[in-house]
């Protein structure tokens, strides 16, 4: 089977993207489905290439048991030929990432984060940048309950009976 291979997307790849991964990645192996997903996560802005995660990313990831180990990378376009799902934070980095994909080739593999969760009413992940630990837990959560929906939507549609 080929491995399905899944990209988060923010804007500067220090706080909602690597800790999607990272939460993503803590599920997928807990599930036993490593060898059949791969994650990444990256920034359409090229401000922290080659930086660790925010501090109280890391902080609020540790405090809910997950373990980041990323460094900053900024999107290419080689990303959209490369992976199947590509999964933006926010409009504003979707719509940056469409804009990326110039002969609209990939369009049907970017979504908006919280789109696999019927019950979700939001389509945003806030950045909770210039917030305080309130804020980094409010996206800590939902990006567990948006995970957990990915995750069966990719479980439904492509790994049931293929492990």
């Amino acid at each position: 089977m080929t491995k399905v291979k899944v990209l988060f997307v923010c804007l500067g790849n220090i706080c909602r993207s690597p800790l999607a991964e990272a939460i993503f990645k803590h599920k997928v192996t807990r599930r036993g489905y490593e060898s059949h997903i791969e994650i990444d996560s990256c920034g359409t802005s090229n401000y922290h290439i080659g930086d660790t995660p925010d501090d109280r990313t890391i902080e609020n990831a540790l405090r809910n048991g997950i373990v980041i180990n990323h460094l900053g990378r900024q999107l290419q376009h080689e990303d959209l030929e490369y992976y199947d799902f590509i999964l933006a934070m926010d409009r504003s980095n979707h719509q940056n990432i469409l804009r990326l994909d110039h002969t609209n080739q990939h369009h049907h593999k970017v979504f908006l984060m919280r789109s696999f969760n019927a019950d979700d009413t939001h389509d945003e992940v806030p950045d909770p940048y210039y917030g305080g630990p309130r804020g980094f837990q409010q996206v800590f959560e939902i990006l567990d309950r948006a995970t957990d929906s990915f995750l069966q939507h990719l479980t439904k549609n492509f790994l049931l009976n293929k492990k």
